[in-house]
């Protein structure tokens, strides 16, 4: 599996996630799309997006592949990434290649299970599927549900995996010595070093996305950098 046209055009190089919230300054699928464009011609090979509407339009924009996933809250769940069987026949509707969706040990909305809409995808598309995981716990049991690769998006975002500043090279360094599927790097990436990194820990393919696509997390980095050193020259 790991010498499918997708995993060549990744491996070792650079996906870009290109999302915004309805509350975000950039929201839009037109927006997000002309985003994939300058990422596009920036270097990035794929993209991973949010929404249906928005696969779509990127798809159209930049012919590049997307892994396309849709975030929806749900009140008998924690899970929001493409939680359910509504999400992914959603994103099976505008034929994105890759469908991300949470894989983390968590009980899913609706009384569904991994397993069932991994082998949906499977059975009804060509899509490959991504793991979004948190922990080893969580990859290994993606993996006995038949994903394609797993990706570390949700490493500090559940209650069970560390909360942490940097990026969580360790998980990626062991995911990439015990799984025979491909580790997708991602989750608080936020300079070339730290991708690098990622990629001689074994990583086959890094995910950003705010260091690149959020000019509002970006500013706030300069902007709060600026006012600490200001402050502390006053000291």
């Amino acid at each position: 599996m790991n010498n499918h046209p997708f995993f060549t055009t990744i491996h070792k190089d650079l996906i870009v996630s290109c999302q915004a919230l309805e509350h975000e300054p950039l929201h839009g699928s037109e927006i997000m799309a002309k985003m994939a464009q300058a990422a596009k011609e920036g270097g990035a090979k794929v993209i991973r997006s949010n929404s249906a509407v928005d696969v779509a339009t990127i798809k159209r924009q930049t012919g590049l592949p997307v892994i396309g996933l849709v975030k929806r809250d749900y009140p008998d769940s924690e899970i929001f990434i493409t939680a359910t069987l509504k999400e992914v026949k959603e994103l099976l509707a505008v034929e994105a290649d890759v469908i991300a969706l949470d894989a983390t040990y968590r009980k899913r909305p609706n009384g569904e299970t991994l397993k069932d809409l991994v082998d949906y995808i499977h059975e009804n598309s060509n899509a490959l599927v991504m793991a979004d995981i948190a922990t080893i716990r969580d990859a290994e049991y993606a993996l006995e549900c038949g994903v394609d690769m797993v990706s570390t998006t949700l490493s500090g975002y559940t209650d069970d995996s560390p909360k942490q500043h940097d990026p969580d090279f360790e998980l990626v360094e062991q995911l990439s010595q015990r799984l025979p599927i491909p580790v997708i790097a991602e989750g608080r990436i936020q300079t070339p070093e730290q991708a690098r990194r990622m990629l001689e820990l074994g990583a086959w393919s890094i995910v950003v996305g705010g260091a690149i696509s959020r000019p509002q997390l970006i500013t706030k980095t300069f902007a709060e950098g600026i006012r600490k050193n200001e402050a502390l020259s006053g000291l």
